[in-house]
């Protein structure tokens, strides 16, 4: 850097100095501006707390409609509550919204509150209606519409706006509980959207739990729903689950175990979208929380209302025929497959035999704990020719072991398997003995014991009724209680679960004593490698039983009581000696006939000249 450089930014540095000290504002003139300073900072100060004032008014004054909106003079205030009531059902609507706000099932206690059942809460559920408009949807909840018409079971809302009107009515059938519900519209038709016009639903509602045991209440309550033309389905009771059905709906259900309530239109709803989903452990009372969307078809013009029916009761399978009568879709609208019976195979056991028996019964006046016993006699009746088969099966097996033991000693090796499977077919075939006589008829009882394992948690009937010391059949007893939960098994114990664990064990016992008897050799051993699992089985039933209802875990103790005095009465008249020389006879007599292969036997055969064959090509 030279010296003319250096000299030139001493220069420049001497200028900004200069005129900064001879620009800087006078004494007088700092005085004046930090006055100014001071003022403006009060008025900003001053408006800024009118601004929040103005605010809290704001939001403390109830919004006005805006006067060019459809029915804006019947946007404000205060609804009215509307109780229609009959011998069966007390529903509550609100005249904000012309909705149903609650439901009361009469006859039905709560076991969770004073009082009958209610299957819809005023702070727990809700449903929105909206209108789509050219210019805004019109949302009924939005309207406090006046009340034309009231008695005991009908109302009548309208609200009216320069010759427009929406009107909405409520009728509760006598002596049912069906609750029916119009909606029509006049001098809609400039306003509404080009096309088909539906009524937009949003339907939700938390599901309050009704019984005793939450966890088996759960396992039967789901969001069910009615597919046009086609079955019913649901959604999962168990895991939050979600569905949007790509056919129409006839109707869509929030169901709990033993109560409905089902929303009905009589032209199918499109485009749904449902939805269940299981509440956290701190929401205490509720089972899941459902949640319905859908389009129901409305007619702009007035000239057809339409018409939803609300089904508020119970889930009784009478009951719930008769009410499908009611529907559009007549018997067709299958209301009562909310009473669920099992699959299509164990329904039909249900539906045709086990409930004609259980409604006779009933007729009795009987108590439902002897209904119950005297149910599972019959049903043991019913199964005893098949059962004497089996066992009749088994014990000529058993008689005819020693003969079997001796194909053992005369097979010993291991790679004389097949020649000793051969001999022993051979010789059921000469005594006229089957090796799955014994199996067959117990396969053919097994849909009736599962048919009842889908009949007692939901026959209503059971619902409160006490016996011994189970206080309801249809809920878990629990005589042995404590405060904390445990891990499997909850706070308590059922003594029928016990009870019935305990008979299992028993019956798993004599059932492995008489598979020992009717195997030899190398399969007798591997039998007695599984028995330990099979004794486990009564345990994991007393672990999956404790929280089933009593009635449940009750008619399997009988059943399976019943079953040990079977096995003892038919074990006491079988006579080895009689039964053998009968099987001998058999074979005398048919010693001469063709030979006959069956094609187990026939198998066998072919495997063993191939095992021949491939042995003499070693």
């Amino acid at each position: 850097m030279d010296k003319n450089t250096v000299t030139g930014f001493i220069l420049i540095a001497l200028v900004v100095i200069g005129f900064s000290w001879y620009s800087q504002p006078s004494k007088e003139e700092l005085e004046a501006m930090a006055q100014r300073d001071s003022i403006a900072a009060v008025e900003q100060q001053k408006q800024a707390e009118a601004e929040k004032v103005e605010a809290e008014t704001i939001a403390a004054t109830p919004a006005q409609p805006d006067s060019s909106a459809l029915f804006f003079s019947q946007s404000n205030g205060e609804g009215q509550r509307i109780v229609l009531q009959n011998n069966k059902v007390k529903v509550g609507l609100n005249s904000k919204g012309a909705v149903v706000e609650d439901a009361e099932i009469i006859g039905y206690k709560s076991r969770r509150r004073d009082g009958d059942v209610v299957i819809l809460g005023k702070e727990d559920a809700s449903m929105k209606l909206t209108l789509p408009l050219k210019q805004q949807n019109l949302s009924l909840l939005d309207l406090v519409f006046n009340i034309a018409e009231q008695t005991d079971s009908t109302v009548t809302f309208v609200a009216e706006q320069e010759g427009k009107q929406l009107q909405v009515s409520y009728t509760l059938r006598p002596n049912a509980y069906m609750l029916d519900m119009n909606i029509t519209s006049e001098g809609l038709e400039g306003l509404a959207m080009p096309g088909e016009t539906t009524l937009l639903l949003d339907w939700k509602a938390a599901v309050l739990q009704q019984e005793k045991g939450k966890d088996f209440e759960n396992r039967y309550s789901s969001l069910t729903y009615k597919r046009q033309g086609k079955g019913v389905k649901k959604l999962s009771e168990t895991s939050n689950d979600s569905k949007e059905p790509e056919e129409s709906l006839e109707w869509i259900a929030f169901k709990n175990q033993f109560f409905s309530a089902v929303l009905i239109a009589d032209k199918p709803m499109t485009k749904a979208a449902l939805s269940s989903q299981m509440p956290n452990d701190d929401y205490a009372g509720y089972l899941k929380e459902y949640q319905a969307k859908a389009q129901i078809p409305f007619d702009v013009t007035g000239k057809e209302p339409t018409h939803l029916q609300m089904y508020l009761g119970p889930n009784d399978f009478h009951i719930l025929k008769a009410h499908s009568k009611m529907t559009a879709y007549g018997s067709d609208a299958d209301l009562d497959e909310l009473v669920y019976l099992g699959w299509w195979i164990f329904r039909f056991i249900n539906r045709w035999s086990i409930l004609y028996v259980f409604d006779w019964l009933k007729t009795m006046g009987l108590p439902m704990g002897i209904v119950l016993f005297l149910l599972t006699v019959i049903v043991k009746v019913a199964v005893w020719p098949t059962q004497k088969k089996s066992y009749l099966s088994s014990a000529k097996m058993r008689v005819l072991k020693p003969k079997l033991d001796e194909l053992s000693k005369q097979y010993p090796n291991p790679d004389q398997a097949m020649q000793k499977q051969q001999a022993m077919m051979q010789v059921y075939s000469q005594y006229g003995v089957s090796p799955m006589g014994g199996c067959l008829p117990m396969l053919i009882q097994m849909p009736i014991w599962i048919a009842m394992f889908n009949f007692i948690p939901n026959a209503i009937d059971l619902r409160g009724e006490s016996f011994l010391w189970a206080s309801d059949l249809s809920a878990y007893d629990d005589p042995i209680r404590w405060g904390t939960s445990l891990p499997l098994i909850g706070n308590h114990l059922s003594l029928f679960c016990i009870l019935f664990s305990a008979t299992n064990l028993i019956n798993t016992w004599i059932s492995m004593r008489q598979q020992q008897n009717q195997f030899t050799g190398e399969q007798a051993q591997q039998m007695k490698m599984m028995q330990w699992m099979m004794y486990l089985m009564p345990l994991m039933f007393f672990f999956w039983f404790n929280n089933y209802s009593s009635g449940l875990s009750y008619f399997y103790f009988i059943s399976g009581l019943l079953n040990i005095l079977t096995m003892w009465y038919l074990r006491m008249k079988t006579d080895d000696a009689k039964l053998l020389a009968g099987l001998e006879a058999y074979r005398e007599q048919h010693k001469n006939d063709p030979k006959k292969v069956s094609g187990l036997q026939a198998r066998l055969e072919a495997l063993q000249k191939m095992q021949q064959e491939q042995a003499k090509r070693r």
